[in-house]
Parts: structure tokens; C-alpha cells; sequence
């Protein structure tokens, strides 16, 4: 179980996390769903195709882009998620390394909170998680908004991810968030090389052992390893390889993929599963 805000969510198989960014400079779909109508259209149509939660960012985190004030990104978020929590039962996760957008996310329907700076740029954050009850993303990334996409490499990149990652756990259960809320999410594509990323995937059931107790979220979906993988530089041309990132994360052993395309992600993770459960 995967406790949040509202709920417990049952994580017996791999869940589905629907991306819905309502920002006008996402990499993969900036703009799309700007207003609060486009992005219930969205929602539903992610929610019919098998997501089970979405999880809804206001700030492009793309390599080149600029940091928002929270209350610009509080703006974007509030009236889509309270649009959507109205309407649908479906899990809302707010994308977010702000303190002031999770608690007002929060209030206004979002149970989860996914923080790509794995509570180093804002650790209050934890403390809105620990009040809220909130399900907490602890995502490693490295270096600050403007840097984390042109570190250095590091020399080994699962030493690395472990190490960080449980020091960001330590942090947001000493600030009060419980076992039972915390989801790790190792950061494809945030301060890694193109061959870090597919040696995070391809060993994640490493990551999954050492991580015992946690769940692990893997968002590969759209991402340029897999554009330069694939010689293919627009992102919504993708999805075949984001799929197949999906499916080996999935029997690997992750427990939830966040991606754009759900329909065709949620068909191979069943595919996925069905098979494992015949070892």
C-alpha cells in the first residue's frame, strides 16, 4: 500500500501515472493543455485510457528553462486540479519542488506530492507531506533548477543514486513523513548520461532490492536518451521506445511508470505483468 492524502493505493500491480503538464514550455507538450478545459479533456481521456493517477506540473523542468515564483505556478496548478478532483475520484499528484505549491495543491484535491529535488532545494516540503498525509515522489536529481541538466557525470551512477536518495529519505522521515508515504523515483534524465540512464534501467531490480520497503516510480517517457537512442529529435515520436523503457522498468520491478501515451503504456505493462507472473 502506498498511503496519500485521501486514500491507500494498492500497488499489488504496476500502476500508470498520466503526465499533464499545464505549462506553455513542457519539452514534449508545452502549451497543449493550458486551460483548465484542456486539461479536464486531457485528464479524462488519460483516466479512460488506464491512468491511475496524474500527476499535474506547472513548471517546465526542460533543459533551458527558467524558474517560476510559486505563486505564478500556484496560478497554473490550483484550478486544474480542483477542476479534476471535482469531477473524477482518480489519484492528483502535484509536480512540484515548492513548499508553498504542494500545501496549496494539496488544498485544493491533490494526495501526492512529487518533488524532483528529493527535498534539497525546499525540505519544508516534507513538512506539508507529514501534515497532509500526502504521498510523497523523492526523485533524485543533482545540481540546483538552473544546473541539473549539465552536471558532470559521476563516476558511478548507482553508487551515487543510492547514497542521495537515502539521504533525502532520511530527511523527510525525521521531518515526519511515514515509511508508508515515501515513493523513490531515480531520476531519469536529471544529471545523468545517456548510458547512465540505461544502466539505471537496466539494473533497477538493484535498486529495487537495496530500496526494500519502497516503491519505485521510473518517468523515462519522451526523454533525448531515448531520442538519441532512436536518431529521432522530436519527442512526440518517441513513444516505441518510451514503451519499451516502461515495460523493462516494469520487470524490473517498478511499481509505478509516469508517462504521456497511457493507452499504449498500460497495454505493455499488463503484458508485462501477465508474463511475470508466470516465473
Amino acid at each position: 500500500m502506498w498511503k496519500t492524502a485521501r486514500r491507500e493505493i494498492k500497488l499489488e500491480r504496476p500502476l500508470v501515472m498520466g503526465i499533464l503538464n499545464v505549462t506553455p514550455d513542457s519539452f514534449s507538450d508545452g502549451g497543449s493543455f493550458a486551460t483548465v478545459e484542456e486539461a479536464l479533456v486531457q485528464a479524462e481521456r488519460m483516466i479512460g485510457e488506464g491512468a491511475d493517477i496524474i500527476d499535474i506540473g506547472g513548471e517546465s523542468t526542460r533543459p533551458g528553462s527558467l524558474q517560476i515564483t510559486a505563486s505564478e505556478e500556484i496560478g497554473r496548478v490550483v484550478p486544474v486540479i480542483q477542476t479534476i478532483a471535482e469531477r473524477f475520484d482518480t489519484p492528483i499528484s502535484i509536480d512540484t519542488s515548492k513548499a508553498a505549491v504542494a500545501k496549496a495543491a494539496v488544498d485544493a484535491g491533490a494526495e501526492i506530492i512529487d518533488d524532483i529535488s528529493g527535498l534539497r532545494w525546499e525540505p519544508e516540503l516534507a513538512d506539508v507531506a507529514a501534515a497532509a498525509g500526502a504521498g510523497l515522489i523523492i526523485m533524485h536529481s543533482r545540481g540546483e533548477f538552473t544546473t541539473m541538466h549539465s552536471q558532470p557525470p559521476v563516476d558511478d551512477i548507482i553508487a551515487t543514486v543510492l547514497a542521495e536518495v537515502r539521504s533525502s529519505v532520511e530527511t523527510a522521515i525525521e521531518r515526519g513523513v511515514a515509511r508508508e508515504q515515501i515513493v523513490i523515483d531515480v531520476g531519469i534524465g536529471f544529471g545523468k548520461t545517456p548510458e547512465q540512464n540505461l544502466e539505471l534501467i537496466a539494473k533497477l531490480d538493484r535498486l529495487v532490492s537495496e530500496f526494500e520497503g519502497y516503491p519505485l516510480l521510473i518517468g523515462a517517457s519522451r526523454k533525448s536518451f531515448i531520442g538519441k537512442l532512436l536518431n529521432e529529435p522530436d519527442p512526440q515520436k518517441r513513444v516505441a521506445g518510451s514503451i519499451a523503457a516502461a515495460a523493462l522498468a516494469v520487470w524490473q520491478g517498478a511499481r509505478i511508470v509516469r508517462v504521456h501515451d497511457v493507452k499504449a503504456t498500460a497495454d505493455a505493462v499488463r503484458i508485462v505483468s501477465a508474463l511475470r507472473a508466470k516465473l
